[in-house]
């Protein structure tokens, strides 16, 4: 292997490492993240639009208040969940109309 190869295939390892790492800390938020990406990719459209419209002003479940007040005391958390499920529902959103 050559020198260059040595460095490239270090970096990549590491940074593989790391990112593993950090998704490892959160196995929970990992399972509520793929939960949350899961509902927007298998509903419709017209889902979406009928719960925002549902939903405005209704108390949230239990379990969901319980995610959102850790999301709320971890940063760290709180980014990874945000990495995880922001592009599956933006895409959706927009695909909906939801947004511009």
């Amino acid at each position: 292997m050559s020198k260059h190869s040595s460095i490239y295939f270090a970096i990549v390892v590491t940074t593989s490492m790391a990112v593993g790492v950090v998704y490892a800390q959160y196995p929970i938020m990992d399972r509520v993240a793929g939960k949350v990406i899961e509902k927007y990719q298998t509903s419709s459209c017209e889902q979406l639009w009928q719960e925002k419209a549902q939903g405005q002003g209704q108390p949230k479940p239990e379990m969901e208040q319980r995610a959102i007040q850790m999301l709320q005391q971890d940063p760290q958390m709180r980014q990874a969940f945000f990495n995880q499920i922001a592009a599956p529902i933006v895409n959706k959103m927009f695909e909906c109309g939801m947004i511009p």
